[in-house]
């Protein structure tokens, strides 16, 4: 790996740090065109692959300021995750039998839906106290496992978090409040990330050195993110519309150089 391309990587990885930090998820989505595009990797497979361990490591690092806070439903956590999982997994399989190209196609095309979803406005959470148990399970679970399915099958037919994706589900499948479903989503992420990357790891398509750099690149872009963050606290939302119209904008680059 050369000097120019260790760059690369290392200010891609704070990029995506920088976003996670700043605007608190969907950073992990532009991981995958940042490989291809900027620092070059030339199978998207293997961007895939990489993408994924870096996106698991990061998820973890962030799991341990949420949990500490307080903010993670861990018995829907644990029910999502799961379910996930067994979406990930196949998706995972998808994934890599899918064509280069046509792959990129649609992630393109996902990443222009994401976009558009992040401009819609969040709906505002009915159950902050929301918790699964015993009498809970019967409204609870017919809810998150079918929703934890889908997220996974598509975080790993991608090689994403899946965050922006894990969020609006737990908040359709549970109600709960939003911070309490970002933290909880961190949970699922790591699972889903950790499935994925195991998949590609398997298949030789993880460039660990590259994916060493992303990561050190990511955690000094996250602390200058929630510095940011701190600062610009009443200007998120425009700075969520912002990267919002960045994510379609790249996603039709990609789309369209896909085709």
């Amino acid at each position: 790996m050369d000097a120019a391309t260790i760059l690369a990587t290392l200010v891609s990885g704070s990029v995506i740090g920088l976003i996670l930090g700043l605007v608190g998820g969907g950073g992990s989505i532009l991981a995958v065109p940042l490989l291809i595009y900027v620092v070059g990797v030339g199978s998207p497979h293997a961007a895939i692959g990489t993408a994924a361990v870096a996106v698991t490591v990061n998820a973890l690092a962030s799991l341990i300021g949420h949990a500490r806070a307080g903010r993670v439903k861990w018995r829907c956590a644990g029910v999502f995750a799961v379910s996930g999982m067994v979406g990930a997994a196949l998706g995972a399989e998808l994934g890599k039998a899918f064509d280069g190209k046509r792959l990129l196609a649609l992630f393109g095309a996902l990443m222009i839906g994401v976009g558009l979803s992040m401009l819609r406005k969040r709906g505002k959470a009915e159950v902050p106290n929301v918790r699964l148990t015993r009498d809970s399970a019967a409204t609870l679970l017919p809810r998150l496992i079918p929703i934890g399915l889908g997220v996974g099958m598509a975080a790993g037919f991608f090689g994403i978090g899946g965050g922006f994706l894990i969020v609006p589900g737990l908040t359709l499948a549970t109600a709960m409040p939003l911070p309490f479903a970002i933290g909880t989503s961190l949970v699922v992420v790591s699972a889903l990330g950790l499935t994925t990357a195991t998949s590609y790891a398997a298949s030789g398509l993880v460039d660990w050195g590259m994916t060493a750099l992303l990561v050190t690149g990511g955690i000094g872009g996250t602390i200058t993110g929630i510095k940011l963050g701190k600062v610009v606290g009443s200007r998120k939302g425009v700075l969520e519309k912002g990267f919002a119209a960045v994510v379609i904008a790249v996603g039709g680059y990609v789309t369209a150089t896909s085709i």
